[in-house]
């Protein structure tokens, strides 16, 4: 046995897992790293994945004082005495969470404990970490002792590098990041994302499970894996292996019926007997297969929701307003669609507005068919829901990232404005969403941050400081278009108002336009959502709703 298999009950482990100490890995390209990483190079030798493992951790940089594997050896003692080791309570920042057992012998079991107790100890500041102990079994298997591990796990979360992200260690952190992760389920999971609509009360709640499918539920052989690519390249994929989980998950199960009445826990048990599905490098072959946004795109998507938690007051961990119960029944009332379409247009809207309730600002019905109506009862809301009814009875509409007293900028030149969370739907006669071009075709455009240069750096992330501020303190909006080299402006022609028209996607067409009087418009297919006409190509307004989004939590 070599070195680094103390802590390993061998007889639980998979048996194509070396242990002998065989070979060293030399390699100082980043991109050649990367590759390796992904490859699994050192997935089969026990003794090699550890020298990686200690390499890349002490290569983090990391806070001036940062306990080291002396400062464990001085205060375990103190801090664990003489209790027993397989009953020690755990810090409540864990969140009750589940401490794997990763094929650890009955001394390793028990040092995972202690070695947790000892970090709350040195990290009065961590208030909500609930991957921690999955990270401190894993790192443990790769230690020659607990004080070593103890000191890799100390380097993680004490990473001082504004641009790389680790391990969340807040509960605003936590869940922004689960509101991140539903966001991008929302862009690039969408048949999976409609059947935990369909399955679950609170899709939310399902998706704050994420990390726990991660830390908790996948087997060590794949945990392993994620974590070898995610020491090199960051938290970026840990969000690629969950939305990979979730549409395997979806094609596994599609057709199916749930074998409980918990989406949940159903999730929980097939992530856990993953092998019966997917190996490990199919697992990451299909995560690398999706075309996410750039890190700068998701960082940014990240810290609106966080800006949207801090607004609402929600930094600690508390009961959960369901986010179904935001289209209430008794109170939703509607011209145009019904509870149960509002609750499906819900599901498609951005997590950080996914908690407020629908707000009517503006109706042909009551205020009358006019365009400056519509600007002075829209305008001060941000984003809005515009839904159309058709004298032929067709129902279809548009999510509009942007307040229209941008319109104004323009002076009065009709000019584009809005972000690329933008979209267009009908509901009638069948149901269709059309999204921003470049988020399914993510080809059509570099990021402008990304201008075809090779990475340098593990796990680049652009932190706050690091992404410039809007006047008045705005975050830069997430997707919005000049953060892209785009091919034409057509690709970005989100949405426009004048006096006398109002035109949401441009380009070849326009997806809609709808004139002065707010009684005629057209449809047809856009460059910018690459849609198919919403309903009959010339229509007649039968009923116009603006719907804002009001904020039920704030304190």
């Amino acid at each position: 046995m070599d070195e680094y298999s103390r802590f390993v009950d061998w007889d639980k482990m998979d048996a194509t897992i070396q242990t002998q100490d065989s070979k060293e890995l030399i390699c100082t390209d980043f991109q050649e790293f990367k590759q390796l990483a992904r490859q699994g190079c050192w997935a089969k030798n026990h003794s090699l994945r550890a020298k990686v493992y200690l390499k890349l951790i002490g290569n983090i940089p990391c806070r001036t004082v940062t306990p080291d594997a002396n400062v464990y050896r001085d205060i375990v003692v103190k801090i664990i005495g003489k209790r027993n080791t397989g009953t020690l309570p755990l810090p409540e920042f864990v969140d009750n969470s589940l401490v794997p057992n990763y094929c650890l012998n009955a001394e390793g079991i028990g040092a995972v404990r202690k070695i947790i107790c000892c970090i709350a100890n040195q990290f009065p500041d961590i208030s909500f970490c609930p991957a921690l102990p999955s990270v401190v079994a894993l790192l443990l298997h790769y230690s020659r002792d607990e004080a070593e591990c103890f000191e890799m796990v100390c380097r993680i979360l004490a990473c001082n590098d504004p641009s790389k992200r680790l391990i969340d260690q807040t509960f605003l952190a936590f869940e922004s990041s689960c509101m991140t992760f539903g966001d991008l389920v929302n862009k690039y999971c969408q048949a999976a994302h409609k059947l935990m609509v369909a399955v679950s009360e609170d899709v939310l709640e399902v998706y704050s499970d994420w990390q726990r499918w991660l830390f908790g539920e996948l087997p060590l052989l794949y945990v392993a894996r994620v974590f070898d690519v995610f020491l090199v390249e960051g938290y970026k994929v840990l969000y690629r292996i969950a939305l990979a989980l979730l549409k395997v998950f979806h094609k596994v199960r599609a057709g199916q019926p749930m074998e409980s009445d918990n989406v949940q826990q159903d999730i929980r048990a097939f992530v856990r007997d993953i092998a019966k599905s997917v190996s490990p490098e199919k697992l990451l072959e299909k995560a690398f297969a999706i075309r996410l946004f750039s890190r700068k795109e998701i960082q940014l998507l990240h810290m609106a929701n966080e800006k949207a938690l801090q607004q609402k007051g929600i930094t600690v961990k508390q009961k959960r307003q369901n986010v179904h119960l935001a289209v209430h029944a008794e109170n939703f009332k509607s011209e145009i669609v019904s509870v149960k379409e509002m609750r499906d247009i819900w599901s498609w809207i951005p997590e950080r507005f996914a908690l407020c309730q629908p707000l009517l600002l503006f109706t042909t019905l009551e205020h009358g068919c006019s365009l400056n109506r519509f600007y002075s009862h829209s305008e001060g809301h941000e984003p809005t829901l515009l839904m159309i009814k058709t004298t032929a009875k067709e129902v279809c509409g548009a999510y509009l990232s942007t307040d229209w007293s941008e319109r104004r900028r323009g002076g009065n030149k009709l000019s584009f404005f809005g972000t690329g969370e933008c979209f267009v739907f009908r509901l009638q006669p069948e149901v269709e969403r059309y999204e921003w071009v470049i988020i399914k075709h993510p080809e059509l455009a570099r990021t402008a941050s990304e201008p075809g240069a090779k990475s340098t750096q593990v796990s680049t992330v652009l932190s706050s400081s690091s992404i410039p501020l809007e006047p008045s303190d705005r975050l830069s909006p997430f997707l919005a278009a000049r953060h892209f080299n785009l091919p034409s402006k057509t690709a970005s022609m989100f949405m426009a108002g004048s006096n006398e028209c109002i035109i949401i996607g441009g380009g070849d067409g326009q997806a809609l336009y709808l004139d002065a009087d707010l009684n005629h418009g057209r449809t047809s297919h856009c460059n910018t959502f690459n849609n198919q006409p919403l309903c009959s190509e010339n229509f007649q307004i039968s009923a116009m709703e603006v719907w804002g989004f009001k904020d039920t939590m704030n304190v």
